[in-house]
């Protein structure tokens, strides 16, 4: 397996206020100290409205309101070629509704994601629920501190168990020592010190403990409580410091001043744990159970200090056993039960503070990083398994689920004597938007496709109906292809696209090479050539495409057509020109955005170098068909095609929907051909994957495709699968079929294609 070599932590960072902030500088610093030829960063999420002084280790940041940054900090990662990324997950760090702008990131990242949640919601509300599942589903695994959030995983959210992993909260590691040279040095001698430390809120439960005091003094008179943190930046910034000021009101009501300290400070770790060492008993009073994570718990447990809590989850796990001493909540005479009894028992807290100490040190920032770097390469293996499938080794290839049968009875039904219609309402063929060349060449193309050896070719009426639509489409007073029709067969227009003319002359270059009746291939190669010299004019990439992608078949067959063949070189070129003026380590493509039917430019250059021999056509095809694959293979390893919402966007990884079927089917089709073109299984697999997405691998999970009746869906929305179901849906999905059915009878013993067999290759 190779190394990894770079990682990114996305959460809070020091200097911001917060644990979650300090949790995700420490972990990365401990990744980096672990692996010292790693290189790690951080990708801050910084509150709206705030600026910080970030260290170095800050590679960008997030606004966490502004959506656009969270893809730009994709478009970063992606283009640093980082290995992994480990997202720290906590409500409220993140814009949108339930933190809902990260999904816009992590649908756009490439590499494998490994998420720690620092709370995991036993009952979260529709929209936290949504958001949890999607990431989820987005990370390779997930990571908890605490069986708690395991077992709420699996038991809410229904997370595959060997999808997660418990590690636990990471602490430094520092020698156990006695407290009293810490209580000189910071002016506390001679105290019995008692310590609560984090950003002061009122869920902290401090004023509980507050009460607890008097009782305590009455058993252990030199008792003073040290509550050592700043208020909470968002309480400060909504309320100011009123919450402070009650608690230190309620002393002062208790007659309790002289034994409770007020350090309004964020400190730094070395004084952290100056205080920590100086405490004899450490508590945390928190309200309320729903605390997975608890970072102040973690570090005061690990240098041995006796703890009284709260039963929070965390909690009620580290200090189980007698670890610690657990209390109700809100019970401030238990509180100043328990600590009064080890404050007065030097044997016993002793006895605790050796024992946490012992049992901590498989905690130690160190053993956490190991732990992290084994799940990242756990995930980043798991994630190349999923996306690259293993080349020729002689290991059986993996086998994905069985191809279904050939069913064109819906196809059928969304044809009537003039053609195929475009469009369905559900599933009942839709006049009013009449019929188009586009469809129609597909459904040609279908027609040559089911005459591959196995399949039951479609009727002559029926493939003669589809040839007659493209020839009445044929105007020769403009030398174009009309597209649109209505239902009361009128053209709607003089010429169609470019697109619309090369697709057709793509399916007419296919029925003069795989039509059944030589009467039919002859009028095709007849017509194919009357309508070629038009292309020369054309300034669409993908009606380059298209046309090659014919000129493969009719070239096959009218092999003494030079102009033809001037024309395929000359168009391959001009591809060759986009890739060239376009291409950058980053940004491997033709054009400056994503659109549609994309990897059929790839599968034009592979398909035109492999025919004539021109090796350069098919390694810049090879070429860029990977750099689309990493951007249409999502973390969790399925396909995802190229989404129509982000059309048009310049240099900008792909939107995740809306998701149409032909995309499948083009890149299906392309990785058919980069396999033919170099032999790599690899091809195969992603193709198979591809596939899978009609079957329901996509990210909703739905099955686009009715096996029994061969119907499809026309795509996948954001929150639902579109249930109209026209005719290029459903001829995508025969199409991309009737490849996959042809791969499964190669012989499976083979591991190169017989073109490359017969190269000696």
């Amino acid at each position: 397996m190779t190394p990894l070599r770079r990682i990114a932590v996305i959460g809070n960072s020091l200097p911001r206020r917060c644990g979650i902030a300090t949790f995700t500088t420490d972990l990365q610093q401990a990744i980096s100290t672990s692996r010292p030829t790693l290189e790690t960063c951080i990708v801050a999420m910084t509150d709206h409205g705030q600026t910080y002084d970030y260290p170095k280790a800050v590679a960008f940041q997030i606004q966490d309101d502004k959506i656009e940054e969270y893809t730009r900090a994709a478009d970063f990662l992606n283009a640093g070629r980082f290995d992994t990324v480990c997202l720290q997950h906590e409500f409220g760090i993140f814009g949108g509704e339930a933190g809902g702008h990260v999904l816009e990131l992590l649908s756009r990242l490439t590499m494998p994601v490994v998420t720690t949640f620092h709370t995991v919601l036993a009952n979260p509300s529709a929209a936290q629920r949504a958001v949890m599942e999607r990431i989820v589903d987005a990370s390779s695994k997930v990571v908890v501190m605490a069986n708690k959030g395991r077992e709420l995983l699996r038991s809410v959210y229904q997370v595959p168990d060997d999808k997660i992993e418990v590690i636990a909260h990471g602490i430094p590691d520092v020698a156990l020592v006695a407290p009293d040279a810490a209580k000189a040095r910071l002016g506390f001698d001679g105290k019995s010190i008692i310590l609560t430390f984090g950003l002061l809120s009122p869920n902290k439960g401090i004023e509980v403990m507050i009460d607890a005091m008097p009782s305590i003094l009455k058993r252990r008179a030199d008792a003073l409580y040290v509550v050592l943190g700043a208020t909470h930046p968002n309480l400060v910034r909504d309320q100011g410091e009123a919450y402070r000021n009650r608690l230190m009101r309620r002393v002062r009501e208790l007659g309790v001043e002289d034994h409770v300290v007020f350090l309004d400070r964020f400190v730094d770790l070395p004084t952290l744990l100056e205080f920590i060492s100086m405490c004899d008993v450490y508590v945390t009073p928190y309200l309320n159970e729903a605390q997975m994570t608890s970072g102040t718990l973690a570090y005061s447990f690990g240098l041995g200090k006796p703890v009284v809590s709260t039963p929070y989850w965390h909690a009620r796990e580290l200090l189980a056993n007698g670890r610690g001493v657990l209390v109700p909540f809100g019970d401030a005479t238990a509180i100043g039960s328990k600590i009064a009894e080890l404050l007065t028992d030097d044997v016993r807290r002793q006895a605790m503070c050796r024992r946490a100490y012992a049992v901590s040190r498989t905690m130690t920032w160190e053993r956490t990083a190991e732990h992290y770097m084994s799940v990242f390469e756990s995930a980043s293996q798991g994630h190349w398994l999923k996306v690259i499938a293993p080349s020729n080794t002689g290991v059986p290839e993996p086998r994905g689920p069985a191809a279904p049968d050939m069913q064109i009875g819906y196809f059928l039904s969304m044809c009537d004597d003039t053609g195929l219609f475009q469009h369905a309402v559900h599933s009942v063929p839709d006049r009013s938007h009449g019929y188009c060349v586009d469809d129609n060449a597909r459904a040609l193309l279908l027609a040559c496709a089911l005459n591959s050896p196995g399949e039951q070719p479609l009727s002559e009426v029926l493939t003669a109906r589809f040839a007659a639509f493209v020839q009445h489409a044929w105007n020769p007073d403009t030398g174009r292809f009309r597209n649109f029709m209505g239902f009361n067969r009128t053209w709607l227009e003089a010429s169609g696209s470019e697109d619309s003319h090369a697709r057709t002359l793509w399916a007419l270059g296919e029925t003069a090479r795989s039509d059944a009746t030589p009467s039919r291939r002859q009028w095709a190669a007849a017509l194919f050539a009357k309508a070629l010299s038009t292309v020369e004019t054309f300034r669409s990439p993908r009606a380059w495409a298209f046309t090659l992608l014919g000129l493969g078949a009719y070239c096959a067959v009218a092999p003494d057509d030079l102009h033809a063949q001037e024309i395929r070189h000359s168009l391959a070129d001009r591809l060759m020109s986009c890739l060239a003026s376009v291409e950058t380590p980053d940004w491997v493509w033709f054009e400056e955005g994503l659109a549609y039917d994309n990897a059929r430019l790839p599968q034009a250059l592979m398909m035109t170098g492999a025919a004539t021999q021109t090796p350069e056509y098919v390694q810049a095809g090879l070429r860029s068909l990977r750099w689309l694959m990493t951007r249409q293979t999502t973390p969790a390893g399925h396909f995802r095609p190229v989404g129509t919402a982000g059309f048009g966007e310049l240099r900008q990884l792909p939107r995740a929907f809306d998701q149409q079927p032909v995309e499948a089917t083009a890149t299906i089709a392309a990785c058919l051909t980069a396999w033919r073109a170099d032999g790599d299984a690899e091809w195969k697999a992603l193709a198979t994957r591809a596939f899978t997405w009609f079957l329901g691998s996509n990210d909703l999970s739905v099955a686009l495709v009715d096996p029994h009746t061969g119907s499809c869906r026309d795509g996948l929305h954001p929150d639902r699968a579109n249930e109209n179901r026209g005719g290029e849906s459903v001829v995508c999905y025969l199409l991309g079929l009737a490849e996959i059915r042809q791969l499964a009878r190669v012989n499976a013993g083979l591991t190169k294609p017989a073109a490359l067999r017969a190269m000696g290759a």
